[in-house]
């Protein structure tokens, strides 16, 4: 615990660096490529214009591993005021903030048996939001995916775990897609923070977008199990308390 608490320490701190020493310079670097690419143009030797193609990919992949870090560290000390809402709203919230993403996949949302949940709305829309790019993302080519959302409430001696569970209520939420799903074996890896099963040539991404999943459920003192085969799909079950613990 208290390594994790001085791991914690060092991530808010650099956090803090990044939103006021990096992001600037970066900016700087992604304007003054544009401004290169958008008017010298016919002075750059084909070589060269794929040299600042690849400059602009490095540093838009450093603007958003910055923006993700900084999503993460701030769920440390955001303040945690539940609400009890529709689980319906907030997927049509997200449905929205992600129109054009799921329009590119030919996507669909469908959800069976939604209910009410009590829960930290923003971020609680950050969950389901990276749930959703990360299914995007792990689509299978040309099959356009599918996504599948159903809740119900448990009593939590109906819950197969070995954590302990304090309270007598929980909202089953299960969040499953038809994309190309992982192995197993990985199945508590892929919520640690920078943990990545593919190349970001095949794939691109930060490896923190799960680690954000796995940090919201705890802010709920909930739990969260990953289960996937293959080329068949992932599949996201969360237990969250019917009530703030």
């Amino acid at each position: 615990n208290k390594e994790l608490g001085k791991m914690n320490k060092e991530l808010e701190a650099f956090a803090y660096v990044s939103s006021h020493d990096l992001q600037e310079p970066l900016r700087k670097i992604q304007t003054f490529a544009d401004r290169i690419l958008e008017k010298e143009q016919p002075n750059l030797s084909p070589s060269g214009k794929t040299y600042f193609l690849h400059m602009q990919e490095s540093a838009n992949r450093m603007q958003l591993l910055i923006e993700e870090l900084l999503t993460f560290s701030s769920l440390n000390s955001a303040e945690r005021k539940f609400e009890t809402l529709q689980l319906e709203d907030i997927v049509k919230d997200v449905e929205r903030e992600l129109k054009e993403e799921l329009e590119e996949k030919k996507a669909v949302i469908e959800l069976q048996d939604i209910c009410e949940v009590n829960v930290i709305p923003f971020q609680f829309r950050q969950l389901l939001q990276n749930l959703t790019r990360n299914s995007l993302k792990f689509s299978k080519p040309d099959v356009p995916a599918k996504i599948t959302i159903t809740s119900k409430i448990l009593k939590k001696e109906d819950i197969k775990t070995s954590e302990n569970l304090s309270q007598k209520l929980y909202c089953h939420i299960r969040f499953s897609d038809n994309g190309i799903g992982f192995d197993q074996e990985y199945s508590k890896r892929i919520f640690e923070v920078f943990e990545k099963l593919h190349s970001k040539d095949e794939y691109p991404g930060t490896g923190i977008g799960l680690a954000i999943v796995k940090k919201v459920v705890d802010n709920h003192n909930g739990l969260i199990k990953a289960t996937s085969e293959l080329n068949i799909g992932a599949i996201f079950d969360m237990y969250l308390p019917v009530k703030k613990v």
